[in-house]
């Protein structure tokens, strides 16, 4: 089976590298320890730029000119299309529309780094690029110092692919599979879960850049959130409060907690009432419900807010979920409602539930 890795004839290497262990047809560099992601970039042959170059097609007339030759009309401007180029080798990868966003490989890097704060930490594992450089993936483990969510991925692979082709989204996600061959490649985006996928369309290298918290990724600075978060942990608090509190969090506007403080159930709307049981419903019978740090708990409380946007509520697509979870969307100002809730919970008790 071909192996379809890119040959870069300048440098004169396949674009790979994996740490330690030998792979992808025995081609690319092997390392004995995980790079920083510059020196990634360079050991997987990812270190070059990709721009996009207005494209043109040449016409012919079947006109004939005063000495009997055939007139050629000059280059003739294809609109709203582009070729995206590769600066290093001058080899074109796709065709792209006005709209397309390239995200550059080392953009690409820089949704790992952003995860533990631009530092070194991040483990990166494998990276390449196939065919002429049209496609980038990136394996890679965190450090032990990152939470993710209840840890249930801290022994997975975070993988991130890109295309330079118009073909797909940048696809971030976690994989229990190490890519080091076609084959496996595959397999990763076949068993990939807590999935980000993002269009390359304007303002996507930021979104990329803040995608790990749409995936539960705990970033190095939050030092001060994982210590409420152990206290929320050990702050009791009955299913009938946590009812409460869900209820309080999930309003969406002063009119409803007024209905709340007034116990008027009925008055409430149907959608809203149905999500709240939801919610209730994810924070009873999640399995990550069930652990000693979020049963009947107030961490467990929030967590279950939280939880319901990233792993239950449906989104018309990828970029909608990162702009509810993170762009200060519905998702973002519930979360912090709740984080403000369980927070006075935490500290006053129940007397909170009664006060709004």
């Amino acid at each position: 089976m071909a192996h379809n890795l890119n040959f870069n004839s300048i440098t004169g290497k396949y674009s790979f590298f994996s740490v330690k262990e030998k792979a992808w047809h025995g081609l690319g560099q092997i390392v004995t320890d995980s790079p920083t992601s510059a020196d990634a970039m360079q050991l997987a042959g990812l270190d070059f730029e990709v721009i996009k170059s207005p494209l043109f097609t040449n016409g012919r007339t079947i006109s004939i000119g005063d000495s009997g030759e055939l007139l050629e009309a000059e280059d003739i401007l294809v609109p709203n299309a582009f070729a995206t180029l590769r600066t290093d080798t001058n080899q074109p990868l796709g065709v792209v529309g006005n709209d397309y966003s390239i995200i550059q490989n080392r953009e690409a890097f820089a949704f790992f780094d952003a995860i533990v704060g631009g530092g070194n930490g991040i483990l990166y594992e494998t990276a390449g690029a196939l065919g002429k450089g049209e496609r980038i993936f990136i394996t890679a483990k965190l450090p032990d110092y990152i939470k993710v969510g209840s840890n249930d991925y801290i022994e997975q692979y975070l993988f991130l692919t890109t295309s330079h082709d118009g073909s797909g989204s940048i696809t971030a996600a976690f994989t229990p599979v190490r890519v080091v061959c076609n084959n496996t490649l595959n397999a990763a985006l076949k068993n990939m879960s807590n999935v980000v996928r993002i269009r390359h369309t304007n303002g996507a290298a930021q979104r990329l850049v803040e995608a790990h918290r749409v995936m539960g990724i705990a970033t190095a600075n939050s030092e001060a959130m994982e210590e409420t978060f152990n206290h929320f942990a050990k702050v009791r608090i009955t299913d009938k409060e946590v009812k409460r509190l869900i209820e309080m969090a999930m309003a969406p506007n002063k009119e409803t907690l007024q209905l709340l403080h007034k116990k008027q159930y009925s008055d409430l709307s149907t959608v809203f009432k149905n999500q709240c049981e939801e919610v209730f419903s994810y924070a009873m019978t999640a399995e990550t419900q069930q652990l000693d740090t979020t049963k009947g708990t107030v961490f467990g409380c929030y967590n279950s807010i939280t939880g319901f946007y990233q792993n239950v509520k449906s989104y018309k697509d990828e970029e909608a979920k990162l702009k509810s979870l993170v762009y200060g969307g519905t998702a973002a100002m519930k979360a912090q409602k709740a984080l403000d809730l369980c927070s006075a919970f935490a500290k006053h008790g129940n007397e909170i539930l009664l006060m709004n």
